[in-house]
């Protein structure tokens, strides 16, 4: 990628962060004006804008004539002396789905949610432009900015609308995660100090070199960076957090947070297959085994959790801890195609996720108040009955919007559960068989992994069916029902993107397992960072 002719492509790299960017500089331009619907049509149209740039870059990397990694040198300083960022088929897939995800949550929100309280959309968009630069990055210190910057505007959105939970799950969550910003510090200091370099690709290509008696310090660096990660990540017994925080946060925020997790996923993955599971079989076994027993931990953990959950919007943030588990478990592995159909659960499930959370609220719209107040009864913080919102707004009837409702519900059980023919099962069904094929005579590992990955399965069925006859059965008022298209619209929308990824399993999974061929050999990208991070 060295050379001129590849500029424009790689220019693109910075379009998914350089969007929120100006989307947040338009909002405190235009200030809080939370009545005037052009300032809704205008951040629904920086959101749209972002996902337009987000499938270029997505097409671009995946599609028939694929390019190289784009390579974009902030400053033109050549890589590894100036921030980089890097933007190769693991960050397209992830740029893409938290532009799918923002575009559907903003969409949800612009029906009434964003007028409960002040600086909505500048936050979301300093959130949008957080995770995206998180995945694009190319070197520790900037990504721990970005880190930064999405917690930043992710304590803002937590406290949206205001409220005595909220207050003290967030005060919580700021206390957690600033703990896990310290001891990011503390990791890319060791890390600096042992190889003289923060970019990712440079460790990687100096980490050979590397002195024996600088090898404990950096192996000590990466062990503190590893937990910051797997805090975010939402791994047990570093999960406590999550819980209570997805919980009592606002639907359309909640939703937007299924993909946070992730950003902790996406950092293990990436520094671990770069750094230590391409190396010799010793570097390839440092932290594996700490990342398999976490796994079957916090999986183990998130499905008693979804079995004990009697609310919706606990069952719907237990559900997140059981995709973290089942996505450490992937990556611990260490094998391509596992990690390939850990891709392919990854944006199923953050999709699924985002979709429950939407869904909650629309059914709390729609139930008998004595339900709410049985569901607000059972959260963690006490039984006290906090004071509903009355939404004076008349929404429209929507011809069978019963069924809707109901059907949204089934498909995401039957996701979240990995039943077949849906894309949840597709995924698993890939990490599984791509398991007992790794080796010639499968290893107690291998029989661990089905037997977690079936038994939460089975699980979350039981969970989501309790729940839904409690909610369709029992609760739900007869008669029509009132929805808004604008809400309900993006809940459907998001599980045909699950359905349609389980229809075209089979070129997606090969693009996946790709994708994971790709970071467990990284040879080729250190050297597309060098190349395309030349000074021009």
């Amino acid at each position: 990628m060295a050379g001129t002719e590849m500029n424009g492509v790689n220019h693109i790299a910075i379009l998914p962060v350089l969007v929120p960017l100006l989307a947040i500089i338009a909002n405190i331009l235009l200030g809080d004006q939370r009545a005037k619907s052009r300032v809704l049509g205008l951040n629904i149209g920086f959101s749209g804008l972002l996902l337009a740039v987000s499938a270029m870059l997505f097409a671009l990397q995946f599609g028939a004539e694929g390019i190289a990694t784009a390579v974009y040198p902030l400053g033109n300083w050549p890589v590894p002396f100036g921030i980089v960022l890097v933007a190769d088929r693991l960050a397209a897939l992830m740029v893409l789905t938290t532009s799918i995800l923002a575009m559907a949550v903003m969409l949800f929100a612009s029906a009434r949610w964003y007028r409960r309280g002040t600086n909505f959309f500048p936050l979301f968009h300093a959130l949008t432009m957080g995770l995206n630069g998180a995945f694009l990055t190319g070197d520790l210190f900037n990504l721990f900015v970005f880190f930064e910057l999405l917690l930043a505007a992710s304590y803002g959105l937590v406290l949206f609308g205001g409220g005595r939970n909220q207050v003290r799950a967030a005060l919580h969550y700021i206390a957690i995660n600033l703990v896990a910003s310290f001891l990011f510090l503390i990791g890319v200091a060791l890390i600096y100090g042992s190889t003289g370099t923060l970019n990712m690709a440079d460790i990687a290509r100096a980490l050979p070199a590397i002195a024996a008696e600088d090898r404990g310090l950096f192996e000590a660096g990466a062990a503190v960076l590893g937990i910051a990660f797997l805090i975010k990540a939402g791994a047990w017994p570093l999960h406590f957090w999550l819980p209570n925080t997805y919980s009592v946060a606002p639907p359309p925020v909640a939703a937007m947070f299924a993909i946070m997790t992730k950003v902790g996923f996406y950092a293990i993955l990436r520094l671990w297959t770069l750094v230590f599971a391409g190396g010799t079989a010793e570097e390839a076994a440092f932290g594996q085994a700490v990342l398999l027993v976490l796994g079957f931990a916090t999986l183990a953990y998130g499905s008693v959790g979804v079995l004990s959950c009697k609310s919706l919007d606990r069952l719907a943030s237990y559900l997140i801890l059981v995709s973290a588990g089942t996505l450490l478990l992937s990556v611990g592995y260490n094998d391509p195609g596992v990690t390939g159909g850990g891709l392919y659960y990854a944006v199923v499930a953050t999709l699924a996720a985002g979709a429950l959370f939407l869904l909650k609220d629309i059914l709390d719209q729609i139930l008998p108040s004595e339900a709410q107040v049985l569901a607000v009864s059972l959260e963690l913080y006490g039984d006290e009955e906090e004071e509903l919102d009355e939404d004076q707004e008349v929404s429209r009837t929507i011809p069978a919007a019963a069924t809707i409702v109901s059907l949204c519900f089934v498909v995401v059980g039957l996701i979240m559960a990995g039943l077949p023919p849906l894309s949840g099962f597709l995924a698993k069904f890939a990490m599984i068989s791509s398991a007992f094929s790794a080796d010639d005579a499968p290893t107690a590992a291998t029989w661990w992994f089905m037997g977690a990955m079936v038994g939460s399965g089975l699980l979350v069925l039981v969970s989501m069916v309790r729940n839904g006859i409690n909610i369709f059965w029992v609760s739900l008022p007869e008669g029509d029902i009132r929805l808004r298209p604008m809400e309900i619209a993006p809940v459907v929308v998001l599980l045909l993107l699950c359905l349609l990824m389980a229809v075209a399993a089979g070129p997606v999974l090969e693009a996946m397992t790709e994708t994971a061929m790709a970071l467990h050999t990284s040879a080729p990208y250190v050297e597309a960072v060098f190349a395309g991070g030349e000074a021009q």
